[in-house]
This record gives structure tokens, sequence and C-alpha cells, in this order.
């Protein structure tokens, strides 16, 4: 495991709020953890030395000419439509499980706060929810498809 990975463990932290996170791969276990000052304590048992690595600060992007292209996308009926995008790096579900039906289907409501599929990252199952309310008019990955941070799920056309 390198500090690459490491620093975007931090930033799975920071963006959904978590105190504390333990991830094993490839046989090697590393535990973050949030001290009381904000700072994020990476402890990796086979060294039993934790090492301290400051929190990374938020980032929010700038608009670049060609991000503003990709902004709310207009249908032929000229409404806009808004994106339900990744909140993170992992492997798209459109449902809980393979037996059952998917969260959501093209053409139907979804609420603010509903559960639109589930994103896996590093064996975790992450719920993602909408934060707007309106009609699913596109789905804009395979299910079991790899997505990245930021990248467009759905097309709602706002209520």
């Amino acid at each position: 495991m390198n500090i690459k990975e490491i620093k975007e463990m931090i930033n799975l932290m920071n963006e959904n709020n978590l105190t504390e996170l333990e991830i094993e791969k490839e046989g090697l276990r590393v535990r973050l953890k949030k001290g009381s000052e904000g700072q994020v304590i990476v402890e990796q048992p086979q060294h039993k030395t934790p090492l301290s690595v400051p929190v990374m600060p938020e980032f929010h992007p700038v608009q670049t000419p060609a991000a503003a292209k990709e902004a709310p996308r207009e249908r032929a009926s000229g409404k806009n439509l808004i994106e339900i995008k990744s909140p993170m790096v992992g492997t798209f579900y459109r449902a809980p499980s393979p037996e059952s039906p998917p969260f959501i289907e093209i053409n139907q409501n979804v609420e603010i706060g509903q559960v639109v599929c589930i994103v896996e990252a590093m064996k975790l199952m992450n719920e993602i929810k909408s934060e707007i309310r309106g009609k699913i008019v596109d789905i804009l990955v395979n299910n079991a498809e790899p997505v990245e941070f930021g990248q467009a799920l759905f097309l709602v056309e706002p209520a």
C-alpha cells in the first residue's frame, strides 16, 4: 500500500464524514482514525508504530470551460437535467443484491434522500441517495461497471 492509496482513503473519510476506517488489502491491514484535533492517525498493525498524517484540506474544483459543458444537460424539450454523480471511486450496482429489483428505473420519480444505487468501494457497500426530487430520465452506467469520483450516474428532470 502506497502513500497515494492512503491519501485516497483519507479523502474518502473526509468526503463521507467518517471518523474511523479499517481496510485490509493484499494481506496488509491499515486503520485510519481521526484524532480529537482532526488529524488522521494511520495504524499498520504489522509495524506497530502509528503514523500521523495531516488531514487533507477540502477540495473545491473550479469549473473550467470543459467542465461547464458537462453542467446540467438539456433534452430536446428544453428542460434542464441534473446529474446524480458518484461521490467515490468504486463499482456501481443498481440493486442491493443480484436477486433484488433495481432501486430505481427510468421514468420513475425519485425523492430527496431516496437510495438510487450502491457504489462498492474497498468491500464497503455505500448507498447513494438522491439530493434532488424529480423524474429519472436516464441511467448512464451499466450494472457492475466501475465508476470514477464525480462521474454522472443518473440524469434527473427536477420536479
